[in-house]
């Protein structure tokens, strides 16, 4: 008789969650003394029911309370020790700090990284690369200051801005910061770090002469887009050598004056102008890389649109429409939370031989979170027990 291999003792949603070291829980939940004065729903029964969240994609905390206590006795295999009814559940996001569901993230980076790096750009360039940019995620009441014109009606709906840094060979965030999405972009040049094996690049929302002459003090690199009203004279052209991609129509360097209260100075720079044949459009790139060839800088901003594949990805899986708190913490631990389904589903998808897309491996864990199926054997060879079980059929027919 045919068995199924597929079949495994603890269910989907038990495999995601054993992915997370309970130490992790542990160690930051003291660090941030976010069960002090908690009797019964602790940090680990918060974290796995904001993952249920995510990964059900729920959009009420009723519907979270409602869906778990139809599991009663069947918590075991992901380790939830206390149901969370609503009240507890609403209590928990507007009190626990979301800071421990941050540290709780980047411990996860830190043990998987090895799994989602890949070191191929930095082994030519001999350094870092890393892209940041912004999103904004709109909320339905006015809990965080948004941007642009008040509505008719006067009623006006909020907004949170997530910084986001990445390394170019991984598409998982390195750093998360929150705002309000008033606030402007350029606040995030202060959390960067700066340092002389670094490379950042990102779009000409974050063009700050101040800040660019901190990065060339550190010997930071940087690319970006210079501003078409950008006021600057021209020092010295550069030979475009033939080897060089036709793209390149011109490399010179140039003096930008800078502004330090009532002192002024001057910044040199390098301005590279690119013509991209597919877009038919003209890019000028604005950099401190004076060594670096001028066709690398053009090809160095291209991989800023991996950024945006990431915000698209995040927000297409995990759409954050409904949130399950109007305070600014809930909020913060809801996209946390993503971010941690974020990272475990990407470990899954680079531990697999098989290709698999993103928005599939999503689909198919919200479809069998509590199936009890082996889900790295069933991933890598979904067809198995379905072949066998066609075989077995023709084999009868045959007598």
């Amino acid at each position: 008789m045919h068995k199924d291999t597929k079949f495994f003792g603890h269910s989907v949603f038990g495999q995601l969650i054993s992915l997370i070291d309970e130490q992790f829980i542990r160690r930051n939940s003291i660090k941030n003394q976010s069960d002090r004065y908690v009797k019964h729903f602790t940090t680990k029964d918060h974290l796995i029911s904001m993952l249920f969240c995510v990964f059900a994609k729920c959009s009420s905390l009723r519907e979270i309370s409602g869906a778990m206590l139809g599991l009663s006795g069947k918590t075991k295999h992901f380790k939830l020790e206390h149901l969370p009814y609503r009240s507890t559940l609403s209590d928990a996001n507007k009190r626990r700090n979301a800071d421990v569901f941050c540290d709780i993230y980047n411990d996860l980076l830190k043990k998987y990284a090895h799994l989602i790096s890949d070191s191929r750009i930095k082994n030519v360039i001999k350094k870092q690369v890393k892209i940041f940019d912004s999103t904004t995620i709109s909320l339905f009441q006015d809990i965080l200051k948004c941007t642009g014109r008040t509505p008719t009606n006067g009623k006006r709906k909020g907004g949170i801005k997530m910084h986001t840094v990445i390394n170019v060979d991984e598409a998982i965030p390195r750093l998360v910061w929150f705002t309000d999405a008033a606030k402007n972009d350029r606040v995030l040049l202060k959390k960067l770090t700066l340092d002389k094996d670094i490379i950042y690049v990102f779009d000409k929302g974050y063009n700050d002469y101040k800040a660019f002459r901190k990065f060339s003090e550190h010997q930071t690199g940087f690319v970006t887009r210079i501003n078409e009203n950008a006021v600057y004279k021209s020092h010295e052209k550069s030979f475009i050598d033939e080897c060089i991609h036709s793209g390149v129509r011109s490399d010179q360097t140039i003096e930008i004056e800078v502004n330090e209260g009532r002192e002024k100075s001057t910044l040199r720079l390098r301005k590279v102008t690119f013509y991209d044949r597919v877009l038919k459009k003209e890019f000028e790139f604005l950099t401190n890389l004076f060594e670096m060839r001028s066709d690398m800088i053009a090809a160095l901003y291209k991989t800023r649109w991996q950024i945006e594949l990431l915000f698209k990805q995040f927000k297409q899986n995990f759409p954050l429409k409904y949130f399950l708190g109007d305070n600014e913490n809930a909020i913060k631990i809801q996209i946390y939370c993503a971010l941690i389904v974020n990272l475990l589903i990407t470990v899954i998808q680079k531990q697999l031989k098989k290709s698999w897309a993103f928005s599939n491996l999503v689909s198919f864990c919200r479809i069998h979170l509590f199936n009890y199926i082996h889900l790295f054997r069933f991933l890598e060879n979904p067809e198995k027990d379905w072949l066998k079980k066609q075989n077995n059929v023709e084999q009868l027919a045959l007598f």
